[in-house]
């Protein structure tokens, strides 16, 4: 059984203007100690899809339909108590910006202490041997004058640190990562991805990697789960992906993504990014207006593209 199992999810926005899907139908899984990447660009759903495994709603949304199953409990139909005993514990998350996801009127000791007592029902002096041995963990020097800092005090790299080191501290099943490294620096950021890549062989933990940085996702993740529009237009073992992606979207990610080498294309050539199409599928709604095709079709195993199926 899946540690994560996620069937035709659907979440809306209800607003003024009427009913915005930012989450339309999609499915995934995910298994214990493994990592799965969701990439796509700004608004295509992939935040709002790791946001909704744990309910982190605005007033305005919900979940229309589907199901979200973790650890074999039906978590899309818990009340906000019975979340409350799983966010955090069970399931935690680090956001993109650590600056602002650290509370600034308290020392880095009291929040992580407070995860652990309220979570694991640890004494007040048991909390702090564990917060010690939790920044000790994610490389933090000097940990005693850390945790004695506000989160003003601490730099980019140290906070996400310090968020990383709060998420972990309750050995959470799983770790939803939205965009762990965009605001830091190129070498804090590879220190951050190797340092999430050591604990998550350590704890045995599955990771959910939300980013649009491809470079990111092929150091980090097993699988691959690309979303368009709030809907999943491809997915694939991440080797797979690179090496052999299908559907248009997935390829015109990969080739926007900077590379690192000198070459040039070749003056007027041009890239088909349908040139996958054939006279078993297309990608004709994608085509002509933009929108991930209605059907699925198995390209090999574990690869799977939106695509209309053409009639024999």
């Amino acid at each position: 059984m899946s540690l994560l199992e996620v069937r035709e999810l659907q979440t809306y926005f209800d607003t003024r203007r009427g009913v915005v899907k930012a989450v339309d139908g999609i499915s995934f899984t995910l298994e214990s100690g493994k990592g799965l990447g969701i990439v796509g660009e700004s608004g295509s759903g992939k935040s709002q899809t790791a946001m909704s495994i744990i309910q982190l709603f605005q007033h305005n949304q919900r979940i229309a339909g589907g199901s979200i199953m973790f650890d074999g409990r039906q978590i899309s139909d818990y009340t906000d108590s019975q979340l409350e005993a799983i966010r955090g514990n069970e399931i935690s998350i680090i956001f993109q910006e650590p600056m602002s996801s650290l509370n600034p009127v308290f020392t880095v000791s009291k929040q992580l202490c407070e995860v652990l007592i309220t979570h694991q029902n640890m004494s007040s002096e048991d909390a702090k041997a564990k917060a010690y041995e939790m920044l000790k963990a994610v490389k933090i020097d000097q940990p005693e004058r850390v945790l004695k800092s506000y989160p003003h005090q601490l730099s980019g790299g140290m906070s996400q640190r310090v968020m990383i080191a709060m998420a972990l501290s309750c050995n959470p099943k799983l770790l939803i990562a939205d965009e762990p490294t965009t605001a830091l620096d190129v070498i804090i950021q590879a220190e951050i991805l190797k340092l999430m890549n050591e604990l998550k062989e350590k704890l045995n933990t599955a990771i959910l990697f939300i980013t649009h940085d491809l470079g990111v996702v092929s150091k980090m993740v097993d699988n691959v789960v690309v979303m368009h529009g709030g809907k999943i237009v491809e997915s694939a073992p991440v080797k797979v992906l690179f090496k052999s992606a299908k559907h248009p979207y997935t390829k015109r990610l990969i080739a926007a993504f900077l590379k690192t080498d000198i070459r040039r294309a070749n003056e007027g050539e041009t890239l088909d990014f349908f040139e996958a199409e054939n006279d078993q599928y297309d990608f004709q709604q994608f085509r002509d207006r933009g929108v991930a095709d209605d059907d699925f079709y198995q390209v090999s195993a574990g690869h799977m593209i939106a695509c209309r199926l053409k009639k024999k």
